[in-house]
């Protein structure tokens, strides 16, 4: 049995047996409570075993980067320590930079090298070599410097024959203890990529295999789906089974953890792919077009690439690998520092609603999170408990009934969104971002995702606290179309143009924007 073999969400006997039913039952709730787009018990199974995150390559291979630099410049500082003694001008002028240098100039070098593949990581011994030489290099490049920036004699000999030993060898159980955890993981399938493949007949069975004959590719296949009948997409292509039609595909991708989508149509089926494309890019996942299967080449630079099997990329999931990681580090980061320096106001509020009315301090309500999840937002009550709206039906408008008098403060300064800094720390929503609206919000009794075409892709990364709509003017009251239409335009617009520093720039123009009261109330 290969190894795509594995891949497979379960045995062929058990997927003939959950086809030979036939049975097809309601989905589970949809993000708004109701029930969802039919789906077969069998994707409904699989889409509840991939339910759990898996670990991508990329982050793997960046950690491993990071430990291989920290335990060379951490055996080469522990041997200076241990045979020459710690000395505080020595170290800054001459160790210190030495060994910095050296642990950067190997990770480079392994790099270069191709060692951080993942193949390569699988097969610690036959890719040792490669390391080692780089390692080698690294040192001679360090030894040459240090000769023509007449450094040499200040350097112990046995220090750098110590460290080049001891650095070897914490390379070599580095790597074999990767080597283990990879092997293992990848027959488990925690550490992959899962893909869906849409459409089904013989250039989904093409791509399959040109996939599986690539031993070291990370793709999981999940199954596929198709809108066509038995016929033209049978029920089961290269092993795999047909999951559903497109529209319980969108079921299934809010369920499960999905990192691509794999269309297997001919470029000239250029009208069903631009439907296609229309339904699915308000997901957060990778969206290719297999190009296996066409005659036309483009240049090489055009295509990426899973296993062997040229791709066009047409989405990119936003803010993934390490990206994330940084915008999870920036969210904390900022956040404990908002809750240090604000925590006078928020405690000053919590008196002030507790004193003016009836009920608790916090008010939570089921908001859109990112992939449609709905999470609990926490804000100050700022409405008589009695008459406070979980669902939001009913928008705040001016001069309403229902907010109290310290309410109408808190809301109009914003005071009231203070307590999502502990959602941002629970993870539930990101410092900047979309706006998390409501789940049942509307504007003149139509929903928002009927108002404005493909308003879900905004959910394709967390909700934060502020965002570019904010900052642009689009704050408070939503009781026309145009101006939701307007929010998500912004939303979207800061989707596709994110990066750390206009996480900054929106942050630090909050405060000057919040002057702007007129549409908070």
């Amino acid at each position: 049995m290969n190894k795509m073999d594995h891949h497979n969400a379960f045995s062929t006997a058990a997927i003939r047996k959950a086809m030979a039913e036939l049975e097809t039952k309601p989905g589970p709730k949809n993000k708004d409570g109701e029930t969802g787009i039919e789906m077969s018990r069998l994707a409904i199974q699989t889409a509840s075993r991939l339910s759990q995150e898996n670990y991508s390559p990329r982050m793997i291979v960046g950690t491993l980067r990071l430990v291989e630099f920290a335990l060379l410049a951490i055996t080469g500082f522990a041997v200076y320590a241990l045979y020459v003694g710690m000395s505080r001008d020595v170290t800054l002028l001459y160790y210190g930079p030495a060994i910095l240098t050296g642990s950067s100039l190997a990770v480079l070098l392994i790099q270069i090298a191709d060692g951080y593949q993942v193949p390569a990581l699988r097969t610690a011994l036959k890719t040792l070599p490669k390391v080692l030489t780089a390692w080698a290099v690294a040192f001679a490049l360090i030894a040459l410097a240090a000769f023509f920036l007449q450094y040499s004699l200040a350097f112990s000999r046995v220090w750098f024959a110590a460290w080049f030993i001891t650095g070897a060898v914490s390379l070599l159980i580095c790597r074999n203890i990767v080597a283990y955890g990879i092997r293992r993981w990848a027959r488990n399938g925690v550490m992959e990529r899962r893909a869906v493949i849409v459409g089904g007949g013989e250039i989904a069975k093409a791509l399959i295999r040109a996939i599986e004959q690539d031993p070291d590719n990370d793709i999981r296949i999940c199954g596929f789906f198709d809108d066509r009948d038995e016929r033209r997409s049978p029920p089961m292509v290269a092993g795999y089974p047909k999951l559903g039609n497109i529209d319980s595909l969108m079921t299934f991708a809010r369920m499960a953890r999905i990192d691509m989508l794999i269309i297997a149509l001919p470029l000239n089926a250029e009208s069903r792919v631009l439907e296609l494309l229309k339904k699915l890019w308000i997901l957060p996942l990778d969206i290719r077009l297999a190009a296996h299967a066409n005659k036309l080449r483009f240049r090489p630079r055009a295509y990426s690439y899973v296993g062997a099997v040229p791709m066009l990329d047409i989405f990119d999931r936003p803010i993934t690998d390490w990206d994330s990681v940084a915008k999870r580090i920036f969210d904390i980061f900022f956040s404990l520092l908002a809750i240090a320096l604000l925590w006078p106001v928020m405690v000053g509020a919590a008196i002030a609603i507790k004193l003016d009315s009836k009920g608790p301090v916090l008010f939570k309500q089921k908001r859109h999170g990112f992939n449609n999840e709905v999470v609990e937002v926490y804000k100050f009550r700022s409405m008589f408990t009695d008459q406070c709206d979980p669902t939001a039906r009913a928008a705040v408008s001016k001069g309403d009934p229902r907010v109290t008098r310290v309410g109408r403060f808190i809301r109009k300064t914003s005071i009231d969104e203070l307590p999502q800094f502990f959602n941002v720390l629970r993870g539930n929503l990101s410092l900047v971002g979309p706006r998390p609206h409501a789940v049942v919000a509307a504007t003149h009794d139509r929903l928002f995702a009927e108002v404005v075409d493909g308003y879900f892709a905004r959910h394709r990364v967390k909700p934060g606290v502020t965002g570019w709509a904010q900052i642009n003017g689009w704050r408070g009251e939503i009781d026309n179309d145009e101006k939701i239409k307007q929010r998500t335009a912004c939303d979207l617009y800061y989707i596709e143009n994110w990066s750390l520093l206009f996480d900054l720039k929106i942050l630090f123009l909050t405060p000057i924007r919040l002057f702007n009261t007129e549409h908070a109330y």
